[in-house]
């Protein structure tokens, strides 16, 4: 069985121009982001390893959120979480597999969270 590193980001805020519906499509959407981010980990993490024996946490973070292109409207929040996955593996070669959870908060009546997980591994 192989080592695994996964790093975690829960529950991003982000406004994001998505939806199919008109009422949806001229106003960004508050969507609720979760990024699950798995690494080729090293053998060992000494005491004293560097940032770079691992990822830094606010790359995760970028690409949920700044890394997203503004004004770019996605129809679908599939779409949505595919442009994440993709800058994550742009950014990092040891990056082997993304987890992108996308939760719609505008259409949510009782507190349910309705949305969708994404997974893409490298190819």
């Amino acid at each position: 069985m192989d080592d695994r590193l996964s790093l975690e980001v829960h529950d991003l805020e982000v406004q994001v121009l998505t939806g199919i519906y008109s009422e949806e499509t001229h106003l960004p959407q508050p969507l609720r982001i979760s990024l699950t981010v798995d690494l080729d980990c090293p053998d060992h993490f000494a005491p004293d390893a560097p940032l770079r024996a691992s990822k830094n946490y606010l790359d995760l973070k970028h690409a949920a959120t700044s890394a997203l292109p503004p004004g770019q409207h996605f129809t679908l929040i599939e779409a949505v979480a595919d442009h994440i996955a993709e800058t994550l593996f742009l950014q990092d070669k040891r990056v082997q597999r993304v987890q992108v959870k996308i939760i719609k908060l505008a259409i949510a009546e009782g507190g349910e969270s309705i949305g969708m997980t994404l997974v893409r591994n490298r190819r």
